[in-house]
């Protein structure tokens, strides 16, 4: 977060990372021609609803209010789409037996931002872009950031689908913006069936101080946080500091800097919370090492049984949202900081983030963040690993030509990480990646996939590619078994789409062509121009009978590939695909796809 002094005459403001609302009554001034006094009744209802029900709890504040239109700012993305999913119902309720003609709508654009604030008002850019994102909505309809789609987690908070990159007056490059899908409650998730060179941050749990609570209860500050630490301890994106040393921190009254120099953390988690006979309120707070920034603070309630079991729902989330919050504040520095000044872990997190997104610019980058941490640490895998990969997505993205010099490079970063470390699972995954795309050498990618499980079943990349590799050799429902071991390895994932996109594949090459439109859409949200799975999803359409829909796909298809054709489909196959190649290219050719 940037730390430059706020301009003379601001120093009540401070700069600050918030999530902004802007609502916009659509239509407002032909409500107020029709019916002037009625629409000021309905509004001033509207805000009475806000103020009173809706923010209270939320840790939002109402910024301003104008005759048609309102700026919320949150601590919390998660409580800022609540908010935005509350205030559409307020809308329609207020509608309720209005003539036709008069119904109230809000346009609501949602951004993540650093702004200037003090008790009056919010200003910057990112207040301006979140009211442009607003313009883009329909009534009733809300529209969020790349900033704001990277912090959601599916399943948990709301789904959103990409809708391309949007032009604003006097902005130098478009804009991703994603549109909020329903009325933005969560929908089910679709799981699976059944020397040193420190590349993870580091992150302590401080037990829970507990405020004005019976001592019977006295213990279930350390007994969160024994949990919190122990769904922690089994991701390998980060490193957690022993309960035995973050004990002894507790009812010290350290802040995050002291007690991170203390533990040798880079983050610290911590809190309070209230207890209400069996009810417990958690206050968890998330800390940077660096400048003491508070980066996420989250309020939970819950009956104190449920939040002290390891597969409690409050606790996955903790563990997700801190992660996301990582990662976003890494992407922020890579943006802004000088390669040299940044750790080794914000290279890898930002690197990885920046790789699966859609933004060109923010791709280049990616490469830069990681070619950087090769240099200064050349006998690390992992970073070599995830350079490999990208050179794949440069070409599986037509972002390069010839393949053939791709391949080398990507050759050479996963035998030189081999070469460091033989039995890194991810090197063994990525480099069957290479062969699966590449080099189409299906016997050789597999050989290096089964040695990546065996060196770590629990890696889901080795189980993801593996999936891809039975596909192309037409063994469906061992594909569809890999995906799903993907998927329940890797539930919340920064990266989901890419996990929905080749598990709607594998649904594909096992038959299931519902599941494998049911994903594919999934993936498609929130990445609407995969090559890949647009393809997956014409198959599957033709499949069962859906023609039209199919032809729209290949629209799709075309529009953003004009050289697509089922001749270089079938050209393209690696080496021992299957029959079904041939089956889906008879597909794509019904759907509208030309022979040549």
């Amino acid at each position: 977060m940037s730390t430059s002094t706020p301009p003379l005459g601001w120093d009540v403001v401070r700069r600050t990372d918030r999530a902004i609302v802007v609502a916009d009554m659509a239509g407002s001034v032909a409500l107020y021609e029709r019916d002037e006094a009625g629409t000021v009744a309905r509004w001033a209802t509207l805000l009475r609803r806000l103020e009173g029900t809706i923010l209270p709890g939320s840790g939002g504040r109402l910024v301003k209010s104008t005759g048609d239109g309102f700026i919320l700012e949150f601590g919390d993305v998660s409580a800022a789409m609540r908010c935005a999913s509350a205030l559409h119902r307020e809308f329609a309720a207020a509608s309720a037996g209005a003539p036709p003609g008069m119904e109230m709508a809000a346009r609501i654009g949602v951004n993540l931002a650093d702004v200037y604030a003090n008790e009056a008002d919010i200003y910057g850019r990112g207040v301006n872009l979140a009211a442009r994102l607003g313009s883009l909505a329909q009534p009733g309809g809300t529209i969020v950031s790349a900033a704001i789609r990277d912090r959601l987690v599916p399943g948990l908070d709301c789904e959103v689908e990409d809708i391309g990159p949007s032009y604003f007056k006097h902005a130098t490059e478009p804009v991703p913006a994603f549109r909020v899908i329903g009325d933005g409650e969560p929908e089910p998730r679709l799981l699976g069936l059944g020397s040193e060179i420190v590349l993870q941050p580091a992150v302590a749990v401080i037990p829970f101080e507990g405020r004005l609570v019976d001592p019977a209860y006295g213990v279930v500050g350390e007994m969160l946080a024994d949990s919190v630490i122990a769904k922690l301890s089994t991701g390998s994106a980060l490193r957690v500091i022993s309960r035995l040393s973050t004990s002894k921190l507790q009812g010290k009254a350290l802040g995050a800097r002291s007690a991170c120099s203390v533990l040798g953390a880079d983050f610290v988690l911590g809190g309070s919370y209230r207890m209400a006979g069996t009810e417990i309120l958690l206050i968890a707070e998330l800390s940077s090492a660096q400048d003491g920034e508070a980066l996420w603070i989250r309020e939970f309630r819950g009956h104190v049984r449920d939040l002290l079991s390891p597969d409690a729902e409050i606790v996955s989330r903790i563990r997700s949202e801190i992660g996301e919050a990582i990662a976003a504040r890494e992407i922020r520095r890579a943006r802004t900081m000088p390669l040299p000044a940044l750790e080794a872990f914000e290279l890898m997190l930002a690197g990885i983030a920046m790789m699966h997104r859609s933004s060109p610019a923010e791709f280049r980058r990616s490469r830069d963040l990681l070619e950087t941490l090769v240099e200064r640490y050349p006998q690390a895998p992992e970073p070599r690993a995830w350079l490999a990969k990208w050179y794949v997505l440069r070409v599986t993205r037509g972002l390069v030509a010839p393949e053939a010099a791709e391949t080398e490079r990507a050759l050479e970063q996963t035998h030189r990480a081999l070469d460091a470390s033989p039995d890194c699972a991810l090197a063994l995954a990525i480099e069957g990646f290479v062969h699966i795309h590449l080099s189409r050498d299906l016997d050789v990618a597999e050989a290096r996939l089964a040695d990546a499980v065996s060196s770590n079943p629990s890696e889901p990349l080795a189980w993801l590619f593996m999936s891809v590799a039975h596909q192309f050799r037409g063994q469906g429902k061992s594909a569809l078994e890999a995906a799903e071991s993907a998927l329940n390895l890797s539930p919340i994932d920064p990266m989901h789409h890419y996990f929905d996109a080749l598990s709607s594949t594998a649904a594909l090459a096992a038959g299931r062509f519902e599941r494998a439109i049911q994903l594919a859409d999934r993936a498609l949200r929130t990445n609407r121009s995969h090559l890949p799975t647009l393809r997956c999803l014409a198959i599957s359409q033709v499949e069962l009978g859906l023609l039209e829909h199919a032809s729209k796909t290949v629209q799709r298809i075309l529009e953003q590939d004009q050289s697509f054709t089922i001749h270089r489909y079938l050209k393209d196959a690696p080496k021992g695909s299957g029959s079904n190649r041939a089956a889906y290219a008879d597909a794509l050719r019904r759907a509208g796809i030309p022979e040549i």
